[in-house]
């Protein structure tokens, strides 16, 4: 198995913190959210590299840290060409140029650089085996407005998806998706079939609903907090609970 991370995005909403230093980069802890997230994947003993697609802004500064992080796993870095929100590739778009360019013919471990955990990679891994099917994480979100922004799944007592909406206008359970998801090696033609059919969304989320109607997905309920960082207040509550 190897681990994508997607760190190409340009974080605008997060400005001005972002705007010289890569959402990815930021402080956290003592460390940065890739230190954190980079040190949760070494938990997966079957991990063989990270792979970090990045935009050509900031691809210098994620290399840096890459060259100079300490990891018993491979860590590679890709520069998507890309220079601003008007060019960029989206979220689909950079997983199929980490696929090509990052000759990834494997499981697949693909996490978004802003959704940091507590709880252990190891757990998902063991729950992908069993099921022998794509998986994404998935925990309850009492806040009825907040959920509005994430996947809403329904899931059976096993974890199967019968149904996964993406944003939805009124979310139909209290069970959301998180950016944490883990394929199959044979479902990763999928992607690049997905943008060729121009389905609309660049999203991870929008992809994974598209996907749930082609095969069978199943939902990791974790146990721990997880949290998506894309606005400062966020930012700041996050950096209060990792100290």
């Amino acid at each position: 198995m190897k681990a994508l991370i997607l760190a190409a995005g340009y974080a605008t909403r997060m400005y001005p913190l972002t705007l010289n230093c890569p959402k990815a980069l930021l402080p956290i802890g003592g460390g940065t959210m890739l230190d954190i997230i980079a040190g949760k994947i070494a938990e997966i003993p079957r991990i063989e590299e990270i792979v970090i697609v990045a935009n050509h802004r900031f691809y210098s500064m994620i290399k840096e840290w890459a060259d100079n992080f300490s990891s018993p796993v491979k860590v590679t870095v890709l520069d998507d060409g890309t220079s601003s929100e008007t060019d960029r590739l989206g979220a689909v778009g950079d997983i199929v140029y980490a696929i090509d360019n990052g000759n990834i013919d494997d499981d697949l471990l693909i996490m978004a650089c802003d959704n940091l955990f507590n709880f252990s990679l190891a757990d998902l891994y063991r729950f992908f085996g069993e099921k022998a099917s794509d998986c994404v994480c998935a925990g309850i979100m009492e806040d009825t407005e907040e959920i509005k922004r994430y996947g809403v799944i329904e899931a059976d007592g096993d974890g199967n998806i019968l149904s996964f909406v993406e944003k939805p206008r009124q979310p139909r359970t209290d069970l959301a998706a998180y950016a944490i998801y883990m394929y199959k090696r044979e479902t990763l033609p999928l992607f690049r079939q997905y943008l060729s059919e121009n389905r609309g969304g660049d999203s991870p989320g929008k992809f994974l609903e598209w996907l749930c109607g082609v095969k069978k997905v199943c939902a990791y309920r974790f146990s721990g907090e997880c949290f998506d960082i894309g606005t400062i207040p966020a930012y700041e509550e996050v950096c209060k609970y990792f100290g």
